[in-house]
């Protein structure tokens, strides 16, 4: 099966260590490169990055439009700030290039559905990296939902809450300093929390509403949000999401972030899978899904699992293959839902509705 050839356009530590080392399988002592996919360069707005760019024995552009221009290159992850999603994405759309971006597809509607049309214009593939639905654990708790591995569902609560913009460095990054990027807690992880939602009880966020928890950091955007939200099934549930929680240290942070899903008949709960692992064995900690049957507890094993970067990047590189481009559609859609949360907090909890 041929490859297709991708370049990165952001190259910081998710794109090096994440997207690049696992996605792409450079990492040669883990990974044995990637069946349908080969990472040939990147480009960073910081020229220092080109270091960790030749490290790995990739070509290193001088610019994006470099990048843009080479025709060795047949598509690009886009892994820069939020707010240069849209002008990145319409610039390489319109070279030809297929795009795969870090979530946020963009940070308005508006600039979102013009990347979406010019990606239909141009018969190229439009994507986001919503890579959490490819982690075995969730699809196996996905399935044992689908089976009534605990009774009917009438609640989830999901939670991804931990420390970040605590050092003044932190607190410098485009995440914390600049509203407009849409990267607080909301933009940053309430985003996978609703995806996540609607993919393991197969049903969309029909309405939500969204509060501000209380500042206990100096940052330019929330330190956390609750998002009450409700399915078109019928199950209502809950989001906590926070960069203002220590929980303990790394092992504590990380177990934390995952989801419960309460059943009349149990409840089933993850722990570290709502996160950037995918349960490889040297990861710093071991991921979890169990049922809990309110007397005892039913540990839920998984014969393999795939890494969820390189799974995103197979899923792209195959609809170029196939000849079958994806549209952005869920990626509009959960950018809707997150800045739902965003006009309902600014309206102290207001319902939301959609569709």
């Amino acid at each position: 099966m041929r490859k297709i050839r991708y370049a990165i356009i952001g190259f910081g530590g998710i794109a090096e260590h994440r997207i690049a080392h696992e996605g792409f399988g450079c990492d040669r002592s883990r990974f044995d490169g990637h069946p349908r996919a080969e990472l040939i360069g990147a480009t960073d707005a910081n020229a220092a990055r080109r270091n960790a760019v030749a490290g790995l024995g990739l070509m290193w552009y001088d610019s994006v439009d470099a990048l843009l221009s080479d025709p060795e290159v047949e598509a690009v992850f886009i892994a820069t700030n939020n707010l240069s999603h849209a002008t990145l994405g319409v610039k390489a759309i319109q070279a030809g290039k297929h795009c795969l971006i870090e979530k946020p597809i963009a940070t308005s509607l508006e600039d979102a559905l013009r990347l979406q049309e010019l990606a239909r214009q141009r018969g190229v593939s439009l994507t986001v990296d919503h890579m959490m639905t490819e982690n075995a654990y969730n699809r196996r708790a996905q399935e044992l939902l689908a089976q009534n591995a605990i009774g009917a569902v009438n609640d989830i609560s999901l939670h991804m809450e931990f420390c970040y913009g605590a050092t003044p460095d932190e607190a410098a990054t485009w995440r914390c300093s600049d509203p407009r990027e849409i990267g607080g807690p909301i933009g940053d992880v309430a985003s996978h929390c609703l995806y996540m939602a609607e993919f393991l009880l197969q049903s969309e966020v029909v309405s939500l509403g969204c509060v501000y928890t209380p500042r206990t950091l100096d940052l330019a955007v929330e330190n956390g949000a609750v998002v009450q939200f409700t399915l078109g099934n019928g199950v209502q549930g809950t989001a906590r999401v926070a960069f203002n929680q220590p929980r303990g240290g790394l092992g504590g942070t990380l177990t934390n972030l995952g989801y419960e899903v309460y059943g009349d008949r149990g409840a089933l709960r993850g722990y570290g899978t709502l996160f950037q692992l995918s349960g490889h064995p040297d990861e710093p900690i071991g991921i979890r899904l169990e049922i809990d049957r309110f007397t005892e507890t039913e540990p839920i094993t998984i014969d393999s699992v795939q890494n969820i970067y390189q799974a995103v990047i197979g899923d792209h590189a195959a609809s170029i293959i196939d000849e079958a481009p994806m549209d952005g559609a869920d990626a509009l859609h959960n950018l809707e839902l997150v800045l739902g949360c965003y006009a309902s907090a600014g309206q102290h909890g207001a319902l939301i509705k959609f569709h």
